[in-house]
C-alpha cells in the first residue's frame, strides 16, 4: 500500500470526510476509546465506508508520523455514478458492455482485470463499497494505468445494481462454474453485463438467483476453476469474438 494514499490522525481525516474525498478503507486502532474517533466511525458508516480494527502496530507501519489512532487510505481515482454512466453509455453506444465485480478481493486480480477490460471495450466497471479489494496503488499499478481510462462506478450492493441494469434493458451474465451452459454457446451481442465472482466462493448465490444467465467456461484438465482476472479475460475475448464477425 503507498503511503502517498494515506491520510492520517483525527482532524485530517475528519476534515477528508467533510470535503468528501474519496475514501477507499480507514484503518481504526482496535478497542479505542476516543470520541472523536467514534464520531468518526458513525460518519464512516453513514457513508458505507470499510473500516477495519487493528493493532496499533498495524498503524504504525502504514505511516510514519502521528496518526492518533487512525488512517484513512484515499481511492486514486474518482468514482462515477451507475445511473449517469449507464445513461451515457446507452445514448452513445449500441450495444454496452459492462463488467461487475461480485467481491474480487485480491489487489493483484483486481488490477489484471481492470487491464483486460479496458483492452476488451468495457464501458465501465461497477464494484461495492464494502468487501471487495482496495483501489489503490497496487491496483494502479497492476492495472498498467488502464485503471485511469475505464469509468468505476461503486454501489452499496451488487443486487441493486443487476436491477438497475436489468430495469435499464442491459442483459446480466453471471459467470459460474455451477451451470452447464457454454460462454460459447451463449449469444452476446446485446446489451450486456457481465458478472465475476470473488477468488474463493465465485458469484454469490444471492446473485446467481438475479441474474438473466449463467455461462461457463470448458475445463479439461483435473482443476475444476481458473483464477478470475484469467477467467474474466476468456468471457471478455469471447464477447470481443463475438461481436467483431
Amino acid at each position: 500500500m503507498s503511503k502517498k494514499n494515506n491520510i492520517f490522525g483525527i482532524y485530517p481525516v475528519l476534515e477528508a470526510i467533510k470535503s468528501e474525498t474519496e475514501i477507499d478503507k480507514v484503518y481504526i486502532q482496535k478497542d479505542s476509546e476516543n470520541d472523536k474517533i467514534a464520531t468518526i466511525v458513525e460518519k464512516l458508516e453513514q457513508l458505507n465506508v470499510t473500516i477495519n480494527h487493528v493493532p496499533v502496530e498495524k498503524l504504525n507501519r502504514l505511516t510514519n508520523g502521528n496518526h492518533q489512532g487512525v488512517v484513512a487510505v484515499t481511492s486514486p481515482i474518482s468514482f462515477v455514478s451507475l445511473e449517469d454512466i449507464v445513461e451515457k453509455t446507452l445514448s452513445s453506444t449500441k450495444t454496452p458492455l459492462f463488467l461487475v465485480l461480485d467481491q474480487i478481493s485480491d489487489v493483484r486480480n483486481f488490477g489484471a482485470i481492470i487491464r483486460t477490460a479496458e483492452c476488451t471495450g468495457v464501458d465501465a466497471i461497477i464494484i461495492q463499497k464494502k468487501g471487495g479489494a482496495p483501489v489503490s496503488g497496487d491496483t494502479v499499478k497492476t492495472s498498467a494505468g488502464a485503471i485511469f481510462k475505464i469509468p468505476i462506478c461503486k454501489v452499496d450492493h451488487i443486487k441493486d445494481a443487476i436491477f438497475y441494469l436489468q430495469g435499464s434493458g442491459i442483459k446480466t451474465i453471471a459467470a459460474t462454474e455451477k451451470t452447464n451452459s457454454s460462454i460459447y454457446d451463449t449469444s452476446l451481442n446485446e446489451p450486456l453485463a457481465l458478472i465475476m465472482g470473488s477468488e474463493g466462493k465465485g458469484v454469490s448465490a444471492s446473485v446467481l438467483k438475479l441474474v438473466d444467465a449463467q455461462a461457463s467456461l470448458p475445463l479439461h484438465g483435473e482443476i475444476n476453476s481458473l483464477n478470475v482476472s484469467v477467467a474474466c479475460g476468456a468471457f471478455l475475448y469471447e464477447v470481443v469474438r463475438q461481436r467483431n464477425l
